[in-house]
Order: structure tokens, then sequence, then C-alpha cells
């Protein structure tokens, strides 16, 4: 048995306990605690939350217990077995906080290499302790698609509204790129539920108010992975100028469907992206500040500068020109490299290390 702590619903931690638990339950028995109410959204996925959350009433007191959460919460676990933290972070230091925290866990999982580097620069651990359990892509929902031959060439952007992902130069990328003539969307799927509605606005507006305002598309959260999939596979491009990532899971999606994809070569998706012909070079770091979530205080990530920038507005119009001369191919290799990761694989890597 495996006791597991962690959250449901649709964000990134949410997103990644389910298919965990999903998996793990497969090859053993689990028990759960869920933080938070369950988020579920077909019965299937009910039936086993309910089915691990009544073994938490029996747990064996004796196995691991691992908390897939944030590192400056690692403070509550079950039982005497190993407790192992899993956190999902973007920054290359901690606060002091998190590693008083960190440094009490018997081991860490973490996603990525680049993670697990940090993470020993950080805090005094054995590094043969921190474990790399990469996250995966739902195969029975992400597959492969053909790339469109006509219309405009979509670019498509996932994920919540903030600078860290690199929301405040995406518009601006974009507008250099192109002009009102060219044949060309964006469309962005961003709402963060921690925002005020004036902050959510705001950032519509910085969109919609600018120069090619008329060409981009707000879409609106949706409650499933299946719908997600239904919209990135209408699009052409994924395009993610993030500064800093714990994982980037809609950018390995979009992989695994066989979209190209533009983004940096920087922090825990470098796991996965080392490859990419799109990708956006990282020389140097900054101070991590947005005055929102990040106040400075403690860690850096990318600096994108005009050189960064030139570059994606490159990148971008490369892929417009290929898609409006019928030549842009579906990205083999994403679908090969995405194909690797799955979650089965993570709860394996799991269980072998508890």
């Amino acid at each position: 048995m495996v006791n597991l702590i962690g959250p449901i619903n649709q964000l990134g931690y949410g997103i990644t306990s389910l298919n965990v638990l999903k998996s793990l339950n497969k090859i053993t028995d689990v028990a759960f605690w869920c933080i938070g109410q369950p988020q579920v959204t077909t019965q299937e996925d009910a039936d086993i939350v309910s089915s691990c959350l009544s073994k938490a009433t029996m747990p064996d007191f004796n196995a691991a217990c691992v908390r897939i959460w944030h590192q400056h919460d690692m403070s509550q676990f079950v039982g005497k077995g190993n407790h192992i933290g899993y956190p999902i972070f973007e920054l290359d230091e901690f606060t002091t906080i998190e590693k008083h925290h960190l440094s009490s866990l018997d081991k860490i999982f973490v996603c990525s290499s680049w993670a697990k580097d940090v993470i020993c620069n950080n805090i005094s651990i054995n590094r043969d302790n921190v474990i790399v359990v990469p996250l995966g892509v739902d195969s029975n929902i992400y597959k492969p698609v053909a790339p469109n031959k006509s219309g405009p060439t979509t670019f498509f952007n996932c994920g919540k509204w903030e600078i860290r992902k690199g929301h405040d130069i995406l518009y601006s990328l974009f507008n250099q790129a192109f002009n009102v003539s060219d044949n060309v969307e964006l469309w962005m799927m961003n709402e963060n539920p921690f925002l005020s509605k004036e902050e959510s606005k705001a950032w519509v507006d910085l969109y919609l108010n600018s120069k090619l305002g008329s060409k981009i598309r707000i879409i609106n959260r949706v409650d499933t992975q299946q719908e997600v999939y239904n919209i990135m596979k209408q699009t052409d491009c994924g395009i993610f100028p993030s500064r800093a990532e714990g994982w980037n899971l809609e950018l390995l999606e979009m992989m695994a469907c066989g979209i190209n994809v533009i983004t940096t070569g920087y922090s825990a998706h470098t796991e996965f992206c080392q490859e990419n012909p799109f990708n956006v070079p990282i020389s140097s770091n900054e101070i991590a500040y947005d005055g929102k979530w990040f106040m400075g205080k403690c860690g850096k990530w990318a600096k994108i500068g005009q050189s960064e920038k030139d570059l994606f507005i490159e990148h971008m119009r490369n892929i417009h020109n290929l898609k409006q001369n019928q030549q842009l191919i579906s990205n083999s290799n994403g679908i090969e490299i995405a194909s690797k990761y799955n979650w089965d694989n993570s709860a394996r890597i799991i269980l072998n290390n508890v």
C-alpha cells in the first residue's frame, strides 16, 4: 500500500494528483487523503477516488506516504513510513520556510533533472534520495492530429495569467510578428482562479485592445481534459514564452498531439523539450519579480531580453510561412518524445522508490 496526499481539481497539482492516483491504483492499494474537496469530471474517476478515500480509514501506517503539494507545506503526513514530498516549483532557490520543510523529508520526488539540481543546491540531502518522477500525458486523450492545411495560422497558449508564463510580452510578440493583413490568430486560454475580476479583465484588455486585438481570441477555462484537447487540435502552434516552469503540462500535451511548439529553453520543461527546433535559448537569469506572486526576495528565472524576443518573433513568422505555403508538417519528434512520458511510468517510478 501507498499512502497518498494531494488535491483533485483542474489545476496543475490537482491534475497530477488524480493521474498519479489512478495509475498507482492499477498496481497497488492506495489510501488517499484529499487536500480540499475533490473535483472530478467523470464517474470512473469519481469511483476510483471514492475507493481510495475509503481505504484511508484503515491505512497501513508502516507504508510510505507521498504528499503532492507545495514545498512550503510539507509537515502533514500519514504513518511511520518514509515521508516523501512531491513539490512542483519554478525558481532556482527556496525561502527559509521552504528549506525547513523540504529538509524534514526522507525523500523528495521532483519532475525534472533541473528540479533535482535545484533541490540538491539548496538543501542538505543525499542526492540519491531526490528522485526524478516525470509527469505524464494521457494518451487516451492527447492523440496526434494531422496539420491543418488551410485557414489562419493559429497560435495557442494555455496556462493561468502570469508574468512568469510570459503573458506580459506574448501579445507584444504577436503584434510585432504580424500585421493586420496577415492571416493569423492567437488563442489564449488563461483563466486564473486566484485573480480578482479586475485583475483578470486587465489581462484580457491588454490583449484585446492591442494592435492585433481583432485577431486574438480569449477562451474560457473548460471543465475536462478532453475539452482542452478539442481546442488544441484546432491550432497550428503552441507558444510558451515562459520564464520558469515546474513542468508545463500543456506544452507536453501539444507535443503529444504533434503540434509544433515555440518555447524557452529553461527550467523544468527542458526535461522533454531540449530537441525542439523552435526553442528560444536563454543566456541569463534575473531576479524573479512580478509584484503579485514573486516579490524578488528569493530565486531567479529566465531573462527574456530583446534577442530572445526577436527569436520568438522569427519562429512565429517561420511557422506562419510554412502553414500558409502548406509546408507545415507534424511535430513527429514531439510525438515520439511525449510517448515516453505517461502516468503509468510515473506510478512505477514512485512505487520503485517509496
